[in-house]
């Protein structure tokens, strides 16, 4: 069976991400004193008494409201709330129950889950304030008080959230078949839009106002082409803009982002063309040696001509000539325009970054580099390869024993790196090499 799954829903403002950070141990959802920080739902592995689930966090639930973001956040804890085994309601002790508690109460009662309602903000040791018993008028039985800041009182709601787990519930196999692709670039080309795409459904919160997207959110696919987990992210904005807490948040998870993923999904404005934010963003990318592919967004909303596409096509290659290795497609997240064949190019090049190569094959082309092009000398000396091996995959580095490391010019390297390229492919990946002079220690 899957992991169970647990949703923290409640009004804006309660504590909820700081709940759930304690929970899950990490900082990977906002926590700001700005009612609607958290938007989308975000996930995060959680384990208590052996006893392994999903936790979700959710934007705020503002029953009655008519904005166009909170609106879309009661949707998205709709969602949650939806797909959850047990939900855990937070409250404000500071606050009391007021009228938005008692809705979001009703609302949870008619989902029919069992619901733990979370007193938070209890931060007295010994008994509970006064204020602490009228929160049973909330008719969802007993509360726990807790205090998610210092983390007191966690436990028991953990042991109650466990209780409703099913006596069989265990956590999925890790399947190393699913591919997970980081959609990254600035905020509004269309990162949220390509997911809603891929997934059939409005699974993040997307409009027309930049920045929407804070949080990064796991959408998995399973389909002909293989099993995928999309992981969406804020849109990294240039550093002399971010300057506020919830910006820098955004920036440190989509690098996590990208952490978890194999493959990058680096995606530009087709109606704006190349920034320099855009090569910030695939320079992430590339510091973490991972698969990318440049995929080109709104290529609908292009006039076009017979030479369009080439023409576009050659000015890229010129701004991304730093990572010349990944391939650019032209896609619509409007019109589903070419989504099939970015499944097809992620599993290429996820293929090409896991490659290994045997170490007769690599000595092969080595020799054959070096009797084309000679080695580099100074000062009379020559630079001498030994032989060269592959030492790992995702991306695949390759070390070179040499008779010294100062000869090894990246000239030549680069020279060696397209020889490689030439036979092997390893399209869409970077490479890496590691020099070491002969009777040099292992690092």
């Amino acid at each position: 069976m899957p992991k169970p799954v647990v949703a923290i829903v409640g009004r804006p403002n309660v504590g909820k991400s700081t709940l759930f950070n304690k929970l899950i141990g990490t900082r990977l959802s906002i926590v700001d004193d700005t009612p609607g920080v958290t938007r989308d739902r975000i996930y995060g592995d959680c384990e208590w008494l052996g006893h392994k689930f999903l936790l979700v966090d959710t934007g705020g639930i503002e029953p009655y409201s008519n904005d166009v973001i909170l609106s879309q956040m009661r949707s998205q804890a709709q969602i949650a709330i939806e797909t959850a085994d047990v939900i855990i309601l937070v409250t404000d002790i500071r606050c009391g129950v007021v009228a938005s508690d008692q809705d979001v109460a009703n609302m949870l009662q008619k989902s029919g889950k069992p619901i733990v309602l979370c007193v938070n903000k209890c931060d007295k040791i010994g008994s509970p304030d006064p204020e602490f018993y009228e929160f049973y008028n909330l008719g969802l039985g007993e509360p726990f008080g807790v205090s998610s800041i210092h983390g007191l009182g966690t436990g028991d709601l953990l042991d109650e959230v466990v209780s409703y787990f099913p006596e069989n519930a265990e956590d999925d196999d890790v399947d190393d078949d699913i591919i997970n692709v980081a959609i990254i670039g600035k905020p509004n080309v269309g990162k949220s839009s390509l997911v809603n795409r891929i997934s059939g459904t409005n699974r993040a919160i997307v409009s027309d106002i930049a920045g929407t997207t804070r949080d990064t959110t796991d959408t998995y696919i399973e389909n002909a082409y293989g099993k995928f987990n999309f992981i969406d992210t804020a849109g990294l904005r240039r550093k002399s803009r971010v300057n506020d807490e919830i910006e820098k948040y955004s920036i440190i998870r989509a690098r996590m982002a990208v952490e978890r993923a194999n493959v990058c999904v680096i995606m530009i404005d087709a109606t704006e063309g190349f920034t320099e934010q855009d090569s910030k963003v695939a320079g992430i990318a590339i510091e973490q040696g991972k698969a990318c592919i440049i995929a080109v967004n709104k290529w609908d909303a292009i006039e076009k001509d017979g030479n369009t596409m080439k023409e576009y096509r050659d000015k890229l290659a010129i701004d991304f000539s730093f990572m010349s290795y990944a391939p650019i497609m032209f896609i619509s997240a409007q019109t589903g325009q070419r989504i099939d064949k970015l499944y097809e190019m992620i599993t290429f090049v996820h293929s090409q970054n896991s490659m290994r190569i045997s170490t007769g094959k690599l000595n092969e082309i080595l020799g054959m580099a070096t009797a084309r092009v000679q080695p580099p000398t100074d000062k009379g000396k020559r630079l001498k390869i030994y032989y060269m091996t592959q030492a790992s995959t995702r991306p695949p580095t390759f070390v070179f024993f040499v008779n010294n490391a100062e000869l090894f010019h990246f000239s030549y390297q680069r020279y060696l790196e397209n020889q490689i390229r030439e036979v092997f492919g390893l399209d869409g990946t970077p490479v890496r090499f590691i020099v070491r002079e002969r009777g040099e220690g292992k690092k």
